[in-house]
C-alpha cells in the first residue's frame, strides 16, 4: 500500500502519475514495482469510508467549505458505485481515488486529502478492514466451541482410550476429549479479542507523522468509523504494524489448535472411532471403496501457512526504523493471506465436528486396551498403603505379563481376567504376598473397568461425568459471554457506518 503523498502533476489526471505525482516521478521501470492498486482492492471501501470521515471533519472544522466537501462525497458516491476496477492506474488505491475525484470535480477535489498523508490514511485502512475480517475470524470460533461442547453434552458417559506419544494411556470419554479443545480454542477466541480491541484504535490524523498545523479532530473522525479511540501519537499512529503482527501470531496460535482437532479426527477415522461426514471427506480417483478425511489434512496444512505469515511480517518489520517505510506495503499481504486461511479452516473444522458420528462400540472396545487401567489399580494399591513406586514396579511387571499372553484366552481378555491374572501374578513376583494381602479383588476388578475406571477420575477438570457436567456449563457461559461481546462489537461497527451515511447526507 501506499507510501508518503507528493503533490502536483496535472490536474486532468493525462499523464502515468495521475494527479498526485511530480513529471520528475510520472514514469521508469520501478513504477509497476512500486504500485499496490491490484492488493488494494481489499481496503478499497475502507479508503471510501476513510475519506468520507476524514472529509466530513474537515467540513465542520472548517478547513474545507461545505460545498466542497458535498461534491467531493458525491464523487466518492460515484466512484464506490463504479468499483474498484474502473479506478485510474495509480500507484495505490488512495492515489487512484483521489485522482478519480479530480477527474470528476476539478482540482478542488484535491481539498480532500487537506491535513493528512497516505501514511495516516492506509494505516485507517487496513485498520478499518482487519477488524472486519477479525469478526469473521472470530465467528468460527464461536462455532467450533459450539460443535465441541454439543459433541461433549451428548457423550459424557461415552467411554474412548486417552492417549499419550500415540499409544495407549489411560480410558476418557468423547466428552473430555472435546473439552480439551474447547478450552484451546476459546483461549484462541479470548486472543482474538484482545488483538481486536488493538486494532480498533484510529491513526488517521497522525499525517505523515510529524501531525499537521491544521485544526483537525481526530476524535471525530474516530468516532464517524467506529474506532473505540485513538493512536495518540502520530508517528506511532502512522507507522507502527504491531497490530498486524499481533492479530497474525493470534491467528497462527488458532491455525495450530485447529491442526490438533484435525489431526485426531483424522486419527480417530483410520481407527473406526469417528466417521466423517460425506461433506467432509472425498474418495480416492481410482479406490472407489475409499473414504478420505482430506478435508481436515487441508486444515492441518494451514498451520503451517500462518506459522510462515507470521514469519515473514516479523522479518519485514524487524528492522525497520521509525517512521515510515515502504516495506511496509509488502507487510500486510501477510496478515490478509492468514486471516483468510485461517478463517476458512475453522469453518470447516467445525462443519466436521459438528457431523462427525462417533462410533460408541468400537470406541469402547478399544478402551481399555494397552492395560490402559494400570493407574487405577497403581493408584488403589498406593490407597490401600502400598507406596506408589511399589505399586508403579508390580503394576508395570503385570502389564508386561498382560502383554505377552494377550490373544491366548480372548475370553478372558474380553472381561478383564487376563490383566486380573497377571496382576495376581506380578503381586507375587514383586510383593511375596497374594494380591488380596492389599485390596480387596472386587475394587481391582472395578479398576480394571474402563467405564468404571473413568467414573473413579472425579477431579476437578477430569473425564467422570460429575466432573464434566460443570466443564460443560463453564464452556457455555464462557461461549455465551464471547457471543455476545462479538455481536456488541459487530453492531458497533454497523451503527458508526450508519452514523457516517447521514453525516454524508448533510452534504450531498
Amino acid at each position: 500500500m501506499s507510501g508518503e503523498k507528493a503533490p502536483g502533476g496535472s490536474m486532468d489526471g493525462s499523464d502515468e502519475s495521475g494527479v498526485v505525482r511530480r513529471d520528475r516521478f510520472s514514469g521508469g521501470p520501478a513504477r509497476s514495482f512500486l504500485s499496490s492498486l491490484a492488493a488494494d482492492e481489499r481496503i478499497f471501501e475502507a479508503d471510501l469510508e476513510v475519506d468520507r470521515a476524514h472529509s466530513v471533519m474537515l467540513a465542520e472544522q472548517g478547513i474545507v467549505e461545505d460545498d466542497t466537501a458535498g461534491s467531493i462525497l458525491t464523487a466518492l458516491d460515484a466512484i464506490e458505485v463504479d468499483g474498484h476496477d474502473s479506478l485510474p492506474d495509480g500507484e495505490d488505491v488512495h492515489e487512484a481515488i483521489e485522482t478519480a475525484v479530480i477527474e470528476r470535480i476539478g482540482e478542488a477535489g484535491g481539498k480532500m486529502h487537506t491535513a493528512r498523508s497516505r501514511n495516516d490514511e492506509v494505516a485507517t485502512c487496513i485498520r478499518y478492514r482487519l477488524r472486519e475480517d477479525v469478526l469473521e475470524a472470530l465467528e468460527t470460533t464461536l462455532a467450533l466451541r459450539e460443535a465441541l461442547t454439543a459433541v461433549a453434552e451428548a457423550h459424557t458417559e461415552t467411554i474412548m482410550p486417552g492417549y499419550t506419544h500415540l499409544q495407549p494411556a489411560q480410558p476418557t470419554t468423547v466428552a473430555h476429549w472435546a473439552l480439551s479443545y474447547e478450552g484451546a480454542v476459546r483461549r484462541d477466541t479470548e486472543r482474538l479479542l484482545e488483538a481486536y480491541e488493538r486494532i480498533n484504535e484510529s491513526p488517521l490524523g497522525g499525517a505523515a507523522f510529524a501531525g499537521t498545523t491544521f485544526e483537525i479532530d481526530r476524535e471525530r473522525t474516530a468516532d464517524l468509523l467506529g474506532f473505540d479511540g485513538i493512536v495518540e501519537n502520530s508517528m506511532d499512529a502512522s507507522s507502527s504494524r504491531d497490530f498486524l503482527l499481533e492479530t497474525t501470531q493470534a491467528l497462527s496460535t488458532h491455525a495450530t489448535t485447529l491442526s490438533g482437532i484435525a489431526e485426531d479426527l483424522i486419527i480417530f477415522a483410520n481407527r473406526g472411532f469417528v466417521d466423517l461426514a460425506d461433506d467432509y471427506s472425498s474418495t480416492s480417483s481410482i479406490m472407489p471403496q475409499k473414504k478420505n478425511p482430506d478435508t481436515l489434512e487441508l486444515v492441518r496444512a494451514v498451520a503451517g501457512d500462518a506459522a510462515g505469515g507470521v514469519q515473514g511480517l516479523t522479518t519485514t518489520l524487524k528492522g525497520l526504523p521509525r517512521a515510515y517505510n515502504r516495506d511496509l506495503q509488502r507487510a500486510t499481504t501477510h496478515a490478509w493471506e492468514t486471516v483468510d486461511a485461517v478463517t476458512e479452516a475453522g469453518e470447516v473444522a467445525a462443519g466436521a465436528v459438528a457431523t462427525a458420528d462417533w462410533n460408541e462400540d468400537a470406541l469402547a472396545a478399544e478402551a481399555g486396551d494397552g492395560f490402559s487401567t494400570a493407574t487405577g489399580v497403581a493408584d488403589l494399591l498406593a490407597a490401600n498403603g502400598l507406596p506408589f513406586r511399589t505399586a508403579h514396579e508390580m503394576v508395570a511387571s503385570a502389564a508386561q505379563r498382560a502383554a505377552k499372553t494377550s490373544g491366548e484366552t480372548a475370553s478372558s481378555a474380553a472381561d478383564g481376567g487376563g490383566d486380573y491374572d497377571a496382576l495376581e501374578a506380578a503381586a507375587e513376583d514383586v510383593l511375596d504376598e497374594p494380591l488380596e494381602s492389599y485390596v480387596d479383588p472386587g475394587a481391582v476388578e472395578d479398576a480394571l473397568d474402563p467405564a468404571k475406571s473413568v467414573a473413579s477420575r472425579d477431579s476437578q477438570g477430569g473425564p467422570a461425568p460429575e466432573a464434566v457436567t460443570p466443564q460443560i456449563e463453564s464452556a457455555r457461559d464462557a461461549l455465551e459471554s464471547h457471543e455476545a461481546t462479538h455481536a456488541e462489537m459487530a453492531e458497533a461497527l454497523e451503527a458508526a457506518h450508519t452514523a457516517l451515511r447521514e453525516e454524508v447526507n448533510d452534504y450531498v
